[in-house]
C-alpha cells in the first residue's frame, strides 16, 4: 500500500513497519528499556500523548488523533541496519524468543491478537477468518485455536489452503467455490446457525458480503482487510443485525500480552519465508508482488545477532 502511494508517504523513505533487533542506544526519556535488550519495535512512533485516544484506556492507544510518525509509512522503517522505535509502544523479548518470529510479529501479529481478541469469543464457538492463508490469516488461526475456539479458515489460493490446514483451522473452504456454496457449507457445519464471528482479512471485493452471509444473526463481522470500500447488502446489516466493526494494530499492553502468549505456545508459529541481506530486498518485494511468498516474507539484515540470539 505504501507503493502504491496508498498512504502518500514522503519519498525517500526506508520501509517496513515491522522490525526486531536489540537496543543500541536510549534515549534521556527512555525508563524502561536498556542497552542489550532484546525488541520487537510496533509500527507507531512518536504518538502525542495528549488526545482522548492516547489518554483513554489501553485499547485506544492505536487511534490517536494526532499520530506524528509510522514506521515505514511516514518514516523510516526497518529495512535497515538501525532503526529508531518509540519505548512506549516497543516490547521486550523474553531469552530465546526468536527475532526471526518476534519481526513478523510487530503488525501482522499485533493485527491478528488484537482481532482475535476482540471478537470476544468463548471456547467451543465458531470462528470463520476469511483470508486464513496468509501472512496475518494463519497467525489467527493460531492465537483462535489457543483460545479453544472452532475455526473455519477459508482462502482463494491453493498454498493459502495449506497453510491454514497446518496452522490448525478445523475446515478449510475453497472461496472460490462462490459464496452460495461457502455459505452452504458454513451452514452444514454449524447446524444451521452460521459462525458467531469472522474475521475478514480479504481484500477481494466480495469479500465482506460474504463473511456477513456465513455469521449467524446478530453475530459480529471484524474488518481488517483494507480495500478502497467495504461493500456489503443492506439485508445483511438492516435484516439479520450483523455488526461490522473495524480493527488494525493491538494496544502496548496487548503486544505485551501476545508476546507472552507466543512464547507459552511454544514461539514457533509463523510461516517465514527467510531473505538474508539488505541486498534480497528487490527478490522479496518480487515476489510479494507476485503473490508468491506464503506467511511472511522477512530479511535477516544481521546474520550474527540472529543466530546468538
Amino acid at each position: 500500500m505504501v507503493m502504491d502511494g496508498v498512504f502518500n508517504a514522503p519519498l525517500p523513505l526506508i520501509g517496513s513497519h515491522e522490525g526486531a533487533g536489540t537496543v543500541t542506544a536510549v534515549g534521556s526519556a527512555v525508563e524502561n528499556f536498556s542497552i542489550g535488550d532484546r525488541v520487537m519495535a510496533h509500527v507507531r512512533r512518536n504518538t502525542c500523548g495528549e488526545c482522548s485516544e492516547c489518554l483513554g484506556p489501553d485499547v485506544w492507544k492505536y487511534c490517536c488523533t494526532a499520530p506524528r510518525d509510522s514506521l515505514g509509512i511516514t518514516t523510516d522503517g526497518a529495512f535497515a541496519e538501525y532503526l529508531v522505535a518509540d519505548s512506549r509502544w516497543s516490547v521486550k523479548l523474553p531469552k530465546g524468543f526468536p527475532f526471526t518470529v518476534a519481526a513478523p510479529l510487530a503488525c501482522a501479529g499485533a493485527t491478528s491478537f488484537r482481532a482475535v481478541k476482540m471478537a470476544g469469543l468463548e471456547r467451543g464457538q465458531w470462528l470463520a477468518i476469511v483470508g486464513s492463508g496468509g501472512g496475518l490469516g494463519h497467525l489467527s488461526i493460531h492465537f483462535a485455536k489457543h483460545r479453544g475456539l472452532n475455526v473455519i479458515g477459508i482462502d482463494a489460493r491453493d498454498a493459502g489452503l495449506a497453510l491454514s490446514l497446518r496452522s490448525g483451522a478445523d475446515h478449510v473452504l475453497d472461496a472460490r467455490k462462490g459464496k452460495d456454496r461457502i455459505v452452504n457449507q458454513v451452514q452444514s457445519l454449524t447446524k444451521g446457525r452460521g459462525v458467531d464471528a469472522t474475521i475478514n482479512l480479504s481484500d477481494a471485493g466480495s469479500a465482506a458480503s460474504m463473511s456477513c452471509a456465513i455469521t449467524r444473526i446478530h453475530g459480529t463481522v471484524w474488518q481488517v482487510a483494507q480495500p478502497r470500500d467495504v461493500a456489503v447488502p443492506y439485508q445483511e446489516l438492516v435484516l439479520r443485525d450483523i455488526r461490522l466493526r473495524g480493527s488494525v494494530i493491538c494496544s502496548p499492553m496487548d503486544a505485551q500480552e501476545m508476546i507472552a502468549t507466543v512464547a507459552g505456545m511454544g514461539g514457533d508459529i509463523v510461516a517465514v519465508r527467510t531473505y538474508v541481506g539488505l541486498e534480497s530486498l528487490p527478490k522479496l518485494l518480487q515476489d510479494v508482488r507476485a503473490h508468491d511468498a506464503v506467511g511472511k516474507a522477512i530479511i535477516v539484515v544481521d546474520r550474527a545477532q540472529v543466530t546468538q540470539a
